[in-house]
């Protein structure tokens, strides 16, 4: 039997999961919503659950908590290590996004931004985890949140990372109990 390796779109998928606050969207919904193909969220989410975080699709489909927390915290960084470019124009992201911009005030340094012909900032390019990032990100605040701190987990700093954990979890914990 092969083994069902993660793809950089499995954690949009996931991250849109996440925000959906319990509610399952159906393949069709996702994939609008994403501008991902019906068959590529089919696939992300089979990959999703052989990889236990989230529920088999019987059970809701639900993510698992736990493992998500300990895969973006722990794992995301080595399975897909952010990579930066040119000062382009785009989306910030990381710490120079919601929520974490109001602890870390801009400076001199350009901040990360996914690259973006229609972003407002100059700054440092960081690839996104899946192209269609800045598409799905314009659409859903929540999902623009949860991905720019999904960023810092994969190119922050010490403090960066440490605050971006803690929000996290908070985000999980709600997400466990609500």
């Amino acid at each position: 039997m092969l083994q069902a390796s993660l793809k950089p779109q499995d954690v949009l998928v996931l991250a849109k999961l996440i925000t959906g606050h319990g509610r399952r969207p159906t393949m069709a919904q996702l994939a609008a919503e994403l501008g991902l193909s019906s068959s590529q969220v089919h696939g992300s989410l089979k990959r999703l659950e052989k990889s236990r975080l989230i529920a088999a699709h019987a059970d809701g489909g639900r993510p698992i908590v736990h493992a998500v927390e300990e895969f973006l915290i722990y794992g995301l960084k080595y399975v897909f290590p952010a990579q930066r470019g040119e000062v382009t124009r785009g989306i910030p992201t990381a710490h120079a996004a919601p929520p974490l911009n109001r602890h870390f005030p801009a400076g001199d340094d350009l901040p990360p931004v996914w690259p973006d012909p229609s972003g407002d900032v100059r700054g440092t390019s960081v690839d996104p985890l899946h192209k269609m990032v800045p598409v799905a990100v314009r659409k859903d605040p929540a999902l623009y949140e949860l991905l720019a701190l999904i960023e810092t987990l994969r190119d922050g700093r010490a403090r960066e990372r440490q605050l971006a954990e803690r929000e996290l979890a908070t985000r999980l914990r709600r997400l466990l109990h609500g």
